[in-house]
């Protein structure tokens, strides 16, 4: 596949309304954290609209995770790159798809306080129930991409184990790697589905400027911030650091958020904790929770300004990293020992959704028979009654809210 010169250039304006719409209902709909976006993106986007092959969909997260940054909004962001032919297509579907939690944390950073009322409470166990079936629906859907290969079965089985027994930011890592080595031994050589290719829509210039401006940013911003003692600058570093150091981003980003915002004194520990639980409660990428912090944050610049620049600060270098990858993934991809490879790894990566799914978020989540019962009837639904994700949010959040106003547990 030939690569497209001019990648950059806008698409047409139907198309790039279209990839902001359709990205702000997800925004608006997509509770749970990344894992569950992944399945949200899964059924919207790959099932129903078919941007993209479900194996080349797989290959997109395989990606995200070889990366750091919040790995749904990098699948996300890559998405509308490719179906909007280019970088405006994919600030579309950045902006749509973080703009609505951004703007309800700005607002809850005005003043709210952090969810205590039964009512609250029982609503953010409902949308905790919702991310139980969605991302259910997630892996029962991508595990049919393994088929019958009774190996890439074990890869998963083994990444699933890894992932739950390793401990640390490099878990997942070492998962991928594991995944890549199992492909090289066990799959090379081997029948099965032919690896996908993503499609090429940026050049391979445009993709090389992209890693270079990561490079110059990560290294020159903390000697540039030292220099001019700019507090401005000071917030975006330790924003940008934050984003850059994560691999799987969500919940993962919070202790470095931590570091960065409440040891230094510019958010308390309460205000932390307050931000943090209404994050818990929205849609959207869990990144977003930085909105708040550079909101409440003080010295100044806070307020809608500083909400905006850690915004920027934290979303951007998984964005430059993935843009940067796309044009050179498919030809490292189209060698064979890469191509069997990969093959592990896809599997690898099930194994991780797979994982991710059981902790945190099914033994955090289910607390006793009801939860469980719910959870189940959410995904009967999604799977069995083809109902749309946004029907279950609205039905088990309101359950919740009904739980929580009764006290029954």
């Amino acid at each position: 596949m030939t690569e497209t010169p001019d990648a950059i250039q806008f698409p047409r304006p139907s198309r790039f309304l279209e990839i902001l719409g359709v990205f702000f209902r997800l925004g608006l709909l997509s509770f749970g954290g990344p894992v569950a976006h992944l399945g949200y993106f899964h059924e919207a986007l790959v099932k129903r609209r078919r941007w993209i092959s479900e194996a080349g969909y797989t290959d997109l997260i395989a990606l995200s995770q070889m990366l750091p940054g919040p790995s749904s909004s990098q699948v996300g962001f890559a998405l509308g790159v490719i179906r909007g032919r280019g970088l405006a297509g994919g600030l579309a579907a950045w902006v749509g798809f973080t703009m609505p939690t951004v703007i309800l944390l700005l607002a809850f950073a005005q003043g709210a306080s952090a969810f205590r009322e039964p009512w609250q409470i029982g609503l953010l166990q409902g949308l905790k129930l919702v991310a139980v079936a969605i991302v259910a629906h997630a892996v029962w859907g991508m595990a049919k991409i393994l088929g019958s290969d009774k190996r890439l079965v074990a890869v998963t089985v083994v990444a699933t184990v890894m992932a739950l027994t390793l401990q640390g930011n490099w878990a997942q890592i070492a998962v991928i790697v594991m995944g890549a080595v199992a492909g090289l031994v066990l799959v090379r050589g081997g029948d099965g589905p032919d690896i996908s290719h993503v499609p090429t829509v940026v050049s391979r210039r445009r993709g090389a400027c992209a890693l270079a401006v990561f490079a110059v940013l990560f290294l020159g911003l903390p000697v540039l911030a030292e220099i001019t003692g700019w507090h401005v600058l000071d917030l975006f570093v330790g924003f940008f650091r934050s984003g850059s150091l994560v691999f799987g981003g969500g919940h993962v980003v919070l202790p470095l958020l931590h570091d960065v915002m409440v040891a230094p004194g510019w958010v308390s520990v309460d205000d932390f904790v307050a931000g943090y639980g209404a994050t818990q409660a929205m849609p959207g990428p869990v990144f977003s929770f930085a909105a708040f912090l550079g909101a409440v944050a003080a010295p100044a610049p806070n307020g809608v300004l500083g909400g905006m620049i850690a915004v920027v600060a934290v979303f951007l270098p998984g964005l430059l990293l993935i843009y940067g990858m796309l044009p050179f993934w498919n030809a490292l991809r189209g060698i064979g020992s890469v191509q069997a490879a990969m093959r592990g790894v896809n599997a690898a990566v099930i194994g991780l959704l797979a994982a991710a799914f059981y902790q945190p978020l099914l033994t955090s989540t289910i607390t006793g028979v009801t939860d469980m019962i719910l959870a189940l009837a959410g995904f009967a639904a999604l799977v069995f009654g083809r109902a749309p994700p946004w029907l279950v949010v609205v039905v088990l959040g309101g359950v919740g809210i009904l739980r929580g106003i009764s006290g029954l547990g």
